[in-house]
């Protein structure tokens, strides 16, 4: 059963579409750090965080790429996908920070978006908003050099997280940048000379 709060964060959906997000969706809370997702899995639920923050990133040869970020009232369409193709993921889907996340049934899913014109809108709005996020990791990627590649990341983690204070070690930022930890270390003090931000031992101020 759905609380009113949740029920509150589905008003944008038609009435009897939340009424069988009542009937079929679970609710979970994920601790930071659980794999929702990873590669080569098959995709049985849509998940939809509605507080918290989940990566969505790829691997390969020893090395990751963070692709985006789901936020509150978002969706993963890569897992979308994956699901109505019935085809195995290609991403790793991983909770940055504690997470509450509805659960929606592929096969359900799959009968909403014929059924009710809100769902698809609602992942028509997904797929622009990663579309858009893949646009911007693909100039970050080719455009711009690392430190500042390094740096707007972290302001960008910091203002979805809420905190100045980043609880994030270099070898985790070396694996969301797709570089290595040693490489990032020597970036930070970079990015530290130029009072952009200040390490501490228990994380990295950003300004």
């Amino acid at each position: 059963m759905l609380t009113t709060e949740v029920k509150q964060q589905l008003e944008f959906l038609e009435k009897e579409l939340v009424d069988e997000i009542n009937q079929y969706g679970q609710l979970m809370t994920a601790p930071a750090g659980t794999t929702l997702l990873h590669e080569g899995q098959y995709v049985k639920v849509i998940p939809l965080v509605l507080k918290g923050l989940v990566k969505v990133y790829i691997s390969g040869e020893d090395k990751e790429l963070l692709l985006y970020y789901i936020k509150a009232k978002e969706s993963c369409v890569m897992s979308f996908s994956a699901g109505r193709e019935n085809s195995p993921s290609r991403i790793y889907a991983i909770c940055e920070e504690e997470t509450t996340l509805l659960t929606l049934p592929v096969e359900q899913v799959n009968k909403w978006v014929n059924k009710y014109p809100s769902f698809i809108n609602l992942l028509y709005n997904q797929f622009n908003l990663r579309y858009l996020d893949l646009i911007d990791t693909i100039d970050q990627l080719i455009f711009k050099s690392l430190d500042i590649r390094l740096y707007n990341h972290l302001k960008e983690l910091s203002r979805l997280k809420k905190e100045k204070l980043l609880k994030v070690r270099h070898l985790q930022l070396a694996n969301e940048l797709g570089s290595a930890r040693e490489v990032i270390s020597r970036m930070l003090k970079k990015l530290e000379r130029e009072g952009k931000i200040t390490q501490h031992k228990d994380g990295i101020e950003v300004f």
